[in-house]
């Protein structure tokens, strides 16, 4: 069924055509082959997309290769990173880090950069040379900053249709690697980045940092003792409002143009090659063939603590509805509700809205009693069944970076190979949720994801 599908009462309307809806002969073959059964090397987003065969296409899911061996730091080493990605994420990430070196939170070097756009990689790799007191080489192919035996770790904050092949790259070549949040463009991938990391012994951190505030570490354990009485169904959201149109803030940089500066082939690399449209390139979360939009770039954030305190084990159905209500020029939509079911009976319901700010408060609801988790606070409220039975709390956590937090507990577990704090696993879990519920509102139905054997289902 396609995308649009006029017979599909819950289709959204096409938006009019631009050259992010003009299919390239060979995403058309992609999703050709995605109906017959096979899929493409990235996993091209399709309506027909392996329904009810294991994320490998056409194949059963083959174990993972491991890559070349890392080099363990030395006691006192300094960490020498790598940069893929240097747009507005990236570059904060490099300006964050180089300030825990300055500072000494770390003994941290950012010694190399890579991006498709010189530009870009230009403008942050002397900042950061200037910063830190050393020169910092740049590259525009990625594959090259990994070939160096002198980095330990790379950051990817590329957009997410490059995370899965970025960070196996970056496995396969012996580093430790931070990817951004969403961990991939779509389940396909995330499986494969999975499989990938769980057959190495690489460090993979995914950037889900508010898994570091105190209050999900503190519901977690509340919940897990039994606090609250079995979980039943929880809720959260992350809703703004963006007059203008959100991701419109990314403004166009005139100095970054294809074949001089950019080399636009390799961005559209993994999906196939389309049109140069500036729009795409800096603004790419406003396309669904890019970007989960809402659901991947400003839900997860809420999600992952929340599905990790809960501890309900793997989503397996999952319905999401949404639309363009203010925003018509966006073709993902600005307004977003999921429902989601999980394995060990638990339900969570999730907003999200870029046309209206007043979100959801985050609620669990116990058999016994109900838990609140609004800013920094973790409080309990019986049930009236169970007023004698429950005791009521109210705690209060001070504010942290939880950003800074999470770098350096990736950078701590390069050191000690202790776990980290948000890995690839739970990733994977809020993938599921990500794509499935993304596929659910392009096509009008339910899914259901079964965690023994990969496969998805609809009805």
């Amino acid at each position: 069924m396609s995308k649009f599908d006029k017979s599909n009462p819950n289709s959204p309307k096409a938006p009019k055509e631009t050259p992010s809806s003009k299919e390239p002969s060979r995403r058309k073959l992609l999703k050709s082959a995605a109906a017959l059964g096979g899929f493409g090397m990235f996993g091209a987003y399709s309506s027909a997309a392996i329904l009810g065969a294991p994320y490998r296409g056409d194949e059963d899911r083959k174990p993972a290769t491991r890559g070349r061996s890392f080099t363990p730091l030395k006691e006192g080493e300094t960490i020498r990173i790598g940069v893929i990605g240097t747009g507005g994420m990236g570059t904060g990430h490099c300006h964050a880090i180089a300030n825990l070196g300055k500072n000494g939170n770390e003994d941290v070097q950012i010694v190399a950069v890579s991006d498709v756009a010189i530009p870009r990689m230009n403008d942050i790799a002397v900042i950061l040379s200037e910063k830190q007191g050393i020169e910092v080489a740049q590259y525009q192919d990625y594959k090259e900053l990994l070939a160096r035996d002198d980095i330990h770790g790379v950051l990817i904050a590329t957009p997410e249709h490059w995370h899965a092949d970025c960070a196996i790259d970056a496995i396969m070549a012996g580093k430790d690697v931070y990817v951004e949040k969403p961990m991939t463009y779509d389940l396909a991938a995330g499986v494969r980045l999975f499989d990938v990391a769980n057959a190495n012994d690489q460090i993979v951190q995914v950037g889900t940092q508010k898994v570091m505030k105190p209050k999900y570490n503190r519901a977690k354990e509340l919940i897990a003792s039994g606090a609250i009485g079995k979980p039943v169904w929880s809720q959260t959201s992350y809703c703004r409002n963006s007059p203008d149109g959100e991701w419109n803030y990314y403004g166009i940089d005139e100095r970054v143009q294809p074949g001089t500066t950019l080399d636009w082939k390799k961005w559209c690399e993994p999906l196939g090659l389309v049109d140069w449209d500036p729009l795409i390139y800096f603004r790419w979360r406003r396309y669904h063939e890019y970007s989960t939009g809402v659901i991947g770039d400003l839900l997860v954030h809420e999600m992952t603590p929340l599905v990790w305190a809960i501890d309900a084990g793997w989503p397996t159905r999952v319905n999401g509805m949404g639309g363009r209500y203010i925003d018509k020029e966006m073709d993902n939509f600005d307004s977003v509700n999921l429902t989601i079911q999980f394995e060990r009976d638990h339900t969570m319901i999730v907003a999200g809205s870029t046309a209206n700010d007043t979100g959801l408060e985050t609620i669990v609801r116990g058999h016994q009693g109900d838990m609140f988790l609004g800013g920094n606070n973790v409080s309990i409220t019986p049930q009236r069944p169970f007023v004698d039975d429950v005791d009521p709390l109210q705690e209060q956590f001070a504010g942290i970076n939880d950003q800074d937090m999470l770098r350096l507990n990736w950078m701590s577990s390069m050191r000690t190979r202790e776990p980290n704090a948000s890995n690839v696993e739970m990733a994977l879990k809020i993938m599921v949720i990500v794509d499935l519920a993304h596929r659910s509102m392009w096509e009008g139905k339910t899914f259901n994801f079964d965690p023994e054997t990969f496969t998805v289902s609809s009805n």
